[in-house]
């Protein structure tokens, strides 16, 4: 329990199918506030029209870790081995704490399952991702061309020695 009155007692569990509503929400937040105005209208209705994000939730839902506050789902972590593949917190509940609490259950997730080096993507426009894992210690490794929404986006892939 916290016993800063600014910091919210944040209890992370895995993803119920009962999650689903809230889950699609926080990821169409982050779509609209993050993605959506970098993206071409091209890319931006490809994406609509391709039943994105509940084609990922449906496949992948159950490999989801979400992040609680009072009972309200409020941010989602998914990884894979040594993959963060997605880390989502919706704007109104941005800088919490809970986007840092889910990376550090991720990290420590991954440490269990003997992986020595973490690594995730995110793109050269979203400096606010940027800062936030170089701020956890992560390190650049590698950019490349993002092939997934086809606007000429670079991708960063970001890499973090994890510790025993």
């Amino acid at each position: 329990m916290s016993t800063n009155h600014d910091i919210p007692d944040i209890a992370i569990r895995p993803w119920r199918l009962d999650d689903f509503d809230a889950v699609k929400a926080i990821l169409d937040d982050t779509f609209a506030g993050t993605w959506l105005p970098q993206l071409t209208s091209e890319a931006a209705r490809a994406y609509k029209e391709s039943g994105e994000p509940v084609g990922y939730i449906d496949e992948m839902g159950p490999a989801f870790f979400v992040a609680e506050i009072d009972g309200e789902v409020v941010g989602m972590v998914h990884w894979e081995h040594d993959f963060v593949h997605a880390l989502h917190v919706p704007a109104e509940h941005q800088r919490k704490g809970i986007a840092r609490a889910l990376m550090a259950f991720a990290e420590d997730g991954m440490r269990a399952d003997g992986v020595a080096l973490a690594r995730l993507e995110t793109d050269t426009f979203n400096t606010q991702s940027q800062g936030f894992y170089l701020a956890l210690g992560y390190r650049e490794a590698d950019r490349y061309p993002d092939l997934e929404w086809h606007s000429g986006f670079t991708t960063i892939l970001y890499v973090k020695t994890l510790s025993s």
